[in-house]
């Protein structure tokens, strides 16, 4: 039986054979017997989810602008398909040419959250590579790994040839240019792994070795030979504006999860939010200019179709030409009917008049994050909002035309109470009081307030990485403690609540701050069934507590016990910007409730000027005040 009709066979007998057919609109089709370097990029998750994402359509982009390299796509097969790969004997393919990836010189994951780590377990099995690195040969792909949760790649190290930390518009062409020199070279695997060692921001698993105190806690984590860096630098694109992005990202031929044009307007955030991984991760702030955005939206929105145009960033608001951008797309919009969706929000600051126009090309919700229900949490985490700039900012919406808000909280945040947990419902039913004070002839319909709770999760990199965690029926106790708060409100018919799955949330947690100790445990997780563990429908908490007890890890050491100031972090190898002397003081901070200037009142001295932050006026004299780092 030939290749193309095993594969008919195949896609009729799953449930979306649009996943896997590959072709799309804008996809990138090359001669592979004209390129040198062919790269399968991977988002471990279905094909809706991983279309979805922005950092793909980058990374395709990027590599596929060289003549000499083809990068194409795969996403893990759903379950029939899985099923049938299998039983089968099919090796997983990427979608352009539908040849098997393990055919590949590179193959790259990028790695967003990590419920997703099972998943790239299954893609390396079905793709007739072996799970751990020590095991590979030189016939197979280098594996290679990136995006936030390479903040700590620990617990999924062994798996990985090596990690790219930071944002791929740096140095991903020396690593591909020092792959092809090492092959003319008639160099091995094992040369290449150390060539790339040398790169900055490249991280080889392979030529470090961890030792472990007696408590469990790490001693040293070391270079094994001379000329590897112990510290491994972050790589940040200072300049947004001349670099890649996309003019025609692929269009899927089934509906994706985002399903609309998105424009990164900046990266970074001023805010400080002290549970925030992403706004310590991707410091400094950064901003594409106007110009750019301007001339890049009208291209997105005539090479795809989309009926929606996102801005993306960590906080919109902070945009400091938004006013004017927002102008400019609304008029091309307008006669386009295309909605704007605008995230990330802050309730403090948007302008009443573009609201009301934005929301005359089509009604949507709006969505804020207060995060913290009382003013005391909301100090603590540095959220930087009052309870006067919550409720004025929903007035603002409100009389803007908006009847649907949505908003976003965090339960089991160091040094929460079930005062501050009540205070959640409190603050919902003064939202819903500010829509019913408006005169009834001027209201837009019934207000609708949906608040969702998610759970604290201790994250690399934040202040709060020292943080204990609790167990699952604590949380749900939280829960639980909120939702009989909200049935004694006036107004509780006009709210919705809902919370995230606290079972879920501890295993996040173990494998945020996990060691490579944790990489036996996954694979018996995905050995005994389990994949797709972001989806409630397929996550198992007794697959994970089975394979805990089976490889003796005790996952109460990652998530429950208290950390000392100087321990050694699994990630502490990763020069990340950010110092960990700052993020301790902000911890101390935290516990006494004191808020941290944002960066455009005042430069802490975190660290980032080093990646080139220059938005804090006078910042270079200001440094003097931070402290010196622990590295």
């Amino acid at each position: 039986m030939t290749k193309l009709a095993l594969s008919d066979r195949i896609l009729m007998s799953v449930e979306k054979p649009a996943r896997y057919i590959g072709h799309e609109i804008n996809a990138v089709i090359k001669d592979k017997a004209q390129v040198n370097v062919r790269f399968a990029m991977c988002f471990p998750d279905v094909y809706e989810i991983g279309m979805s994402h922005l950092g793909i359509q980058i990374i395709y982009d990027q590599l596929n602008r060289r003549d000499d390299v083809w990068c194409e796509r795969v996403y893990s097969p759903w379950p029939d398909l899985h099923k049938i790969l299998m039983e089968t004997g099919t090796p997983l393919f990427a979608l352009e040419s539908q040849e098997p990836v393990r055919d590949f010189d590179f193959l790259g994951f990028t790695l967003q959250y990590e419920m997703c780590y099972t998943n790239i377990l299954q893609v390396l099995e079905l793709s007739g590579i072996p799970l751990y690195a020590k095991d590979r040969g030189e016939e197979f792909p280098i594996v290679i790994g990136g995006g936030p949760c390479a903040s700590n790649p620990e617990p999924i190290a062994d798996f990985f040839d090596l990690f790219y930390i930071g944002e791929s518009e740096t140095v991903m062409y020396d690593l591909i240019d020092a792959y092809e020199l090492n092959r003319r070279e008639g160099g091995t695997r094992r040369s290449f792994l150390r060539k790339a060692a040398e790169i900055e921001g490249i991280y080889v698993p392979s030529l470090y070795e961890v030792r472990y105190k007696e408590d469990g806690t790490i001693l040293s984590f070391m270079p094994t030979e001379e000329g590897v860096p112990e510290k491994v630098r972050r790589q940040v694109q200072g300049d947004l504006t001349d670099t890649f992005y996309p003019t025609k990202p692929v269009i899927p031929y089934v509906k994706a999860t985002q399903d609309k044009v998105t424009l990164e307007i900046q990266r970074g955030c001023i805010r400080g939010c002290r549970f925030c991984q992403a706004g310590m991760w991707y410091r400094p702030i950064r901003y594409r200019s106007l110009d750019f955005l301007k001339k890049r939206a009208e291209v997105l929105i005539e090479n795809t179709g989309h009926e929606e145009l996102s801005l993306s960033s960590l906080s919109s608001s902070d945009y400091p030409w938004l006013g004017e951008l927002l102008e400019y797309l609304i008029r091309i919009c307008e006669e386009k009917k295309i909605n704007i969706a605008l995230p990330s929000l802050r309730i403090d600051r948007f302008s009443l008049d573009v609201m009301k126009r934005v929301q005359d090309i089509k009604k949507s919700s709006l969505t804020f994050a207060p995060e913290g229900g009382s003013q005391r949490m909301r100090d603590a985490i540095n959220k930087g909002l009052t309870r006067e700039n919550i409720l004025n900012g929903a007035n603002e919406a409100f009389h803007g035309g908006w009847n649907t808000v949505k908003l976003y909280f965090m339960l089991g945040q160091p040094g929460e109470t079930d005062e501050d947990r009540k205070e959640i419902a409190h603050l919902a039913e003064d939202i819903t009081e500010v829509y019913y004070d408006i005169p009834k002839a001027e209201r837009n319909g019934k207000c609708q307030i949906t608040v969702s709770t998610s759970f604290f999760v201790a994250k690399p990199f934040t202040p709060f990485q020292w943080a204990e965690m609790f167990d699952p029926e604590d949380y749900m106790s939280y829960a639980a403690t909120v939702m009989s708060e909200m049935k004694k409100m006036k107004n509780f018919r006009s709210i919705r609540y809902n919370w995230h799955e606290a079972d879920v949330t501890v295993i996040e947690g173990v494998l945020a701050r996990g060691d490579r100790r944790l990489a036996p445990v996954i694979e018996q997780v995905y050995r005994s069934g389990g994949i797709f563990d972001a989806w409630t429908d397929f996550f198992s908490m007794d697959r994970w507590t089975d394979a805990f007890k089976a490889c003796g890890v005790d996952p109460a050491f990652y998530i429950k016990r208290k950390r000392e100031k100087d321990e050694i972090f699994p990630w502490d190898f990763i020069d990340g910007g950010v110092t960990k002397a700052f993020l301790w003081k902000e911890w101390e901070k935290s516990q006494r409730g004191e808020i941290t200037k944002n960066c455009e009142e005042k430069c802490n001295g975190c660290g980032c000027l080093t990646y080139g932050c220059g938005i804090c006026p006078g910042a270079e004299q200001q440094t003097s005040d931070a402290v010196p780092s622990l590295q």
